[in-house]
């Protein structure tokens, strides 16, 4: 029951800061058997148009500052993960993905560049820090 609150609230959340357009929800219909096929539907709509941040676990925390150009796919499985990822510094396009599996694990990225355009992070397992600079 536990879990099902944290989904529901999370949804919550992630309704608050979409566009106009998800104002439009009925939120009558949105309930613990409708609401993965709602956040599988928004998720597909963000792939179309920007990032998006999906967070499974406890005290997960992503931070981002991003360009009007940028499109990151961040997932986070586990607890007490961090990602920092800034590269509003810049206004070329990039495209990334970020996946943290395990516990307590920090990923820092600073800007972008040619080379980490495209460029996928995976890390897998606890405590693993990364910290990445693109001058």
């Amino acid at each position: 029951m536990n879990a099902m609150f944290k989904l529901i609230s999370w949804v919550l959340i992630f309704l608050s800061v979409l566009s106009v357009k998800a104002q439009q929800i009925d939120w009558d219909k949105i309930n613990s058997s409708t609401v993965l096929n709602f956040i599988a539907g928004q998720q597909a709509e963000q792939a179309l148009y920007g990032s998006q941040v999906i967070q499974s676990g406890n005290y997960n925390n992503a931070e981002l500052s991003l360009n009007a150009r940028t499109n990151v796919t961040v997932q986070q499985f586990g607890d007490y993960n961090t990602l920092l990822f800034i590269n509003s510094f810049t206004d070329k396009e990039n495209k990334t993905a970020v996946t943290a599996q395990g516990n307590n694990n920090i990923i820092d990225i600073t800007g972008s560049n040619s080379i980490s355009d495209g460029m996928q992070v995976h890390v897998k397992g606890d405590n693993k820090t990364i910290f990445m600079r693109n001058y």
